[in-house]
């Protein structure tokens, strides 16, 4: 089983993230959608810079979370912030996917999919079909729990046992799946021997009193990678 890649979302400090250097993380998102967690694209360039100092292998590559973005928002973006993936966290279509990776070559597409709780009852058919909408439009796919109030972040999970449908027909289409929502240092070791997914993202999961905590960053990296 190959090592899962490991994203941790929603940084805006600049000394949370040179505390980090050391670590074996693979991806890091900043949020451009509105949040708590937003930074402009000045912010996530100085945040950038930091990636250039990285200590530990490759230094991660960088995403950048939307929500329905007007192709004019990610191009503004983009010409601050050299984001690697396009992460689209709203109800983009694949058509629109298709828009974005054909305006922003070379930059990985990534779409998320929240998952609600009735998909467990779902065939398999239902998640190849969702999913098959979106072959070749993009290049990663996110699994994160339904928030009415919002698109994603909510810092709960899902009902795991939808997750064996999406990567299978994740697979089918040789697109890698990510999975999101509500994960903690407590609960990652769970979620990767039991599904094995090719990545996990997490947020809240590593925070305490709502900034970025390096401790449960260091303890969530480390039960991933030696899962």
């Amino acid at each position: 089983m190959a090592e899962p890649l490991v994203k941790i979302c929603g940084l805006h400090s600049v000394e949370v993230l040179k505390s980090m250097k050391r670590l074996p993380i693979d991806y890091i998102g900043f949020v451009f959608a509105p949040s708590r967690r937003q930074v402009t694209p000045a912010v996530a360039a100085e945040l950038l810079a930091v990636l250039a100092e990285w200590e530990s292998g490759r230094a991660p590559q960088a995403a950048g979370v939307f929500v329905d973005p007007p192709l004019e928002e990610l191009r503004e973006v983009l010409a601050v912030a050299g984001l690697d993936v396009i992460q689209l966290h709203g109800a983009e279509s694949a058509v629109f996917c298709r828009e974005v990776k054909a305006a922003f070559p070379g930059r990985q597409v990534w779409k998320a999919i929240s998952i609600s709780g009735r998909e467990v009852s779902e065939s398999s058919g239902g998640a190849k079909a969702l999913l098959g909408e979106y072959a070749e439009a993009v290049d990663g796919f996110l699994l994160d729990t339904f928030d009415p109030n919002g698109s994603g972040g909510s810092g709960r999970t899902f009902d795991w046992a939808a997750i064996p449908a999406y990567q299978a027909a994740a697979a089918e289409l040789g697109v890698p799946l990510f999975v999101a929502g509500g994960l903690t240092p407590d609960n990652v070791n769970e979620l990767v021997q039991g599904y094995a997914p090719d990545g996990v993202d997490v947020s809240s999961g590593v925070e305490s009193f709502g900034a970025k905590d390096i401790a449960k960053i260091k303890a969530f990296v480390e039960r991933v990678k030696q899962s």
